[in-house]
């Protein structure tokens, strides 16, 4: 491996593992000092909700039964963090924002993947609202997914 293959992974999985533990803490601390479904407001249009969701982003197939349900996510996410590492793996070093970026996207993944192996659901907490209008409730593992995904589709995008 080249001085710059080796710099591009060291990167992405500082990221990576800076994401996951900062997850895990996060689950962790909500799920010790507060009760499922209890809210505490920040601010007029964010609060702490801790929930659990069964289903993938926005509870999609949250309904469906486990047995079904868990496989399938399983399956789709080792799929997805093999894509991305693989990817990743092509991504010049120098482009330091996408390799971050890649970081973080494994990173969440594995943050959730770590949920649905211990309690075949995700601890969410992150409630924006603004009134009676929710968005569906998320974590520190979703947010770095969303913020890689933005960063490559912004790259994507300006190339």
């Amino acid at each position: 491996m080249s001085f710059a293959a080796d710099q591009r992974l060291r990167v992405a999985s500082c990221v990576a593992v800076a994401v996951v533990v900062l997850d895990q803490v996060t689950k962790a601390i909500v799920e010790r000092s507060m009760q499922l479904h209890q809210s505490i407001d920040l601010t007029p249009f964010f609060a702490l909700t801790y929930v659990r969701n069964t289903g993938a982003a926005f509870g999609i197939l949250g309904a469906m039964p486990a047995s079904f349900r868990l496989p399938l996510f399983l399956v789709v996410t080792l799929v997805a963090l093999g894509v991305i590492v693989s990817t990743l793996r092509k991504t010049p070093a120098d482009r330091r924002w996408l390799v971050g970026a890649f970081g973080a996207i494994v990173g969440g993944a594995i943050g959730n993947l770590i949920c649905r192996v211990r309690y075949g659901e995700v601890i969410d907490f992150l409630d924006a609202h603004w009134g009676d209008l929710h968005w569906p409730a998320f974590n520190v593992a979703d947010s770095a997914i969303s913020v890689g995904v933005i960063i490559v589709l912004l790259v994507s995008v300006r190339e």
